[in-house]
């Protein structure tokens, strides 16, 4: 009994954390839906290329590009491009993945920018099995982007209201979550670095291409003061 209560208040937990990113992902996915929807493809595509694709940008390329039947190899080198900055994102969660068994590959599959904000700013009650809080956290935001494409291919087009300008609610969300990452750090180096990195490289290359470059420069001058932020985590400096 008692473990049929901790898993039920972790699946809560996990719910509401979720919530927030429901709100972008079923929107954005109907977004998806329609169009794909518009380019000739079914309900079909649009279950399986949320399953198993489930990258946001990459998955609204993908249209254009199954319309031009372009070669597979053409679609990776682009998958790889678009999404290459989900490698530093994992860099901070390799060893806490590998601990969670059979789970570890849905976990690297599922880890997106927002449910990667989710999970690094999360803090876990006692009574809650973090593993499984963060496995749940990352089902429900795939459950959410699957469920709105495949409502964007069914009725989307009957929508009343104009989709534009709905993903700036997923900006509004890393607005909060760095907020509160700040917050709850000892120390608010890495948010500096990290903000005047991006705005250093957004200028010097504009917001095409800053991303990765930026990423890159952040984790280098983390590295490099690791030692230090985590004798400021621990309170010691």
């Amino acid at each position: 009994m008692r473990l049929k209560r901790k898993i039920k208040k972790t699946l809560l937990f996990a719910l509401k954390k979720s919530i927030p990113i429901a709100f972008g992902y079923i929107f954005l996915g109907i977004a998806f839906g329609v169009l794909l929807q518009e380019a000739g493809y079914g309900v079909l595509w649009a279950f399986g290329g949320s399953l198993f694709i489930y990258a946001g940008s990459m998955q609204f390329v993908m249209i254009p590009l199954l319309i031009a039947g372009a070669p597979l190899v053409t679609v990776a080198v682009m998958t790889f491009l678009i999404n290459s900055r989900h490698i530093f994102y994992g860099l901070g969660f390799i060893d806490t993945f590998r601990r969670m068994g059979f789970k570890y590959p849905y976990m690297v599959l599922s880890l997106t920018d927002e449910t990667y904000a989710v999970l690094s700013t999360c803090k876990y009650p006692a009574d809650v099995d973090k593993d499984r809080a963060m496995f749940f956290i990352a089902l429900f935001n795939h459950c959410w982007w699957i469920t709105g494409s495949v409502l964007g291919v069914m009725v989307g087009t009957m929508i009343p209201f104009d989709l534009t300008g709905i993903d700036f609610c997923m900006t509004a969300l890393f607005v909060v979550l760095f907020i509160n990452q700040m917050k709850q750090s000892a120390s608010r180096i890495p948010a500096f670095i990290g903000f005047c990195s991006s705005i250093f490289f957004l200028l010097l290359l504009g917001p095409a291409n800053f991303i990765l470059p930026s990423l890159s420069f952040t984790v280098l001058i983390l590295a490099i003061l690791k030692e230090r932020l985590e004798k400021m985590e621990a309170g010691v400096a």
